[in-house]
C-alpha cells in the first residue's frame, strides 16, 4: 500500500442545496446502537457536516436551516466571468483568474503597488521587486493568483491538509484537501482554494467575496 492510500486527503462533498460533508476519517467505526436482525452491529465512515447556507445556528456545522431558508447551491448568471488573464513583467508573469477571487484583499493590502485598486491595468508586474510579489501571491487563498518564472508556474505548496473557518469569510482549504464532484476555474489550484459558507456566493460551491456585501458574521468563530 502506498502512503497515499494509508494517508487519504482528506474529502469535502458539497451537497445538492444543503451542507457540505467532510469527511477525514476513512476506516470504518461501529455505529452504536445500531444492529441488524441477527444482532451483528454496524460500522460506517463517518462524516462531518458542515454549514454552507449561512444560516445555522451551530456554526460551522451543519443544524438544518439550509431546508427552511430557501439556500440554493447553485452558480449564479451574473457571476464573474471565469477567465486567466496574464500580467507579463520582465521576470515574472502574474496570472490572475478574477473569476475564482474570493476578495480577502491579501494582494491589495499587502502590495497596493502591483495589485491596484480603482486601476486599469490593476496589475503591474512591474512595481515592485519579485520576492515581494511571490511573497503576496503566496497569501492568496482562493488560488486566483500565481505566477510564473522562466516558463515555469507557480500555484502550489508544500502544506499539510487543514481546513480553516476564517472569520466572518469562507472556508479556506489548503494542502490538497480533496474537493468532489465539482469543476475547476481556469489556472485555478487544486493545493488551496476557498468555499462560500454565507450561502451568497456567485460562484458555489467557491467563494466570490459575497460575504462582504451581506454582512456575514459568524459571532462564535
Amino acid at each position: 500500500m502506498d502512503s497515499n492510500q494509508e494517508n487519504p486527503k482528506p474529502q469535502i462533498i458539497p451537497t445538492p442545496n444543503g451542507p457540505y460533508f467532510l469527511f477525514d476519517e476513512f476506516a470504518p467505526r461501529p455505529v452504536g446502537n445500531l444492529q441488524n436482525s441477527k444482532g451483528t452491529g454496524y460500522s460506517s465512515v463517518r462524516a462531518v457536516a458542515l454549514c454552507r447556507c449561512g444560516g445555522s445556528k451551530n456554526k460551522p456545522f451543519c443544524d438544518g436551516t439550509h431546508m427552511t431558508n430557501d439556500f440554493s447551491g447553485e452558480k449564479e448568471a451574473d457571476r464573474q466571468t471565469d477567465r486567466r488573464d496574464n500580467y507579463v513583467g520582465k521576470k515574472i508573469i502574474i496570472h490572475d483568474n478574477r473569476g475564482i477571487c474570493a476578495h480577502s484583499g491579501f494582494c491589495t493590502d499587502g502590495l497596493p503597488s502591483v495589485f491596484r485598486l480603482k486601476a486599469e491595468p490593476w496589475i503591474d508586474p512591474v512595481a515592485a521587486d519579485i520576492e515581494a510579489i511571490i511573497e503576496t501571491i503566496k497569501k492568496c487563498p482562493s488560488g486566483a493568483l500565481s505566477y510564473s518564472i522562466e516558463n515555469v508556474e507557480y500555484h502550489d505548496q508544500d502544506r499539510e491538509p487543514m481546513i480553516t473557518v476564517t472569520k466572518d469569510g469562507p472556508y479556506a482549504m489548503t494542502g490538497r484537501v480533496e474537493l468532489i464532484g465539482q469543476a475547476w476555474g481556469e489556472g485555478a489550484s487544486t493545493e488551496h482554494y476557498t468555499l462560500c459558507r454565507c450561502g451568497a456566493s456567485k460562484n458555489k460551491p467557491f467563494c466570490s467575496g459575497q460575504h462582504w456585501d451581506v454582512k456575514f458574521v459568524d459571532d462564535k468563530n
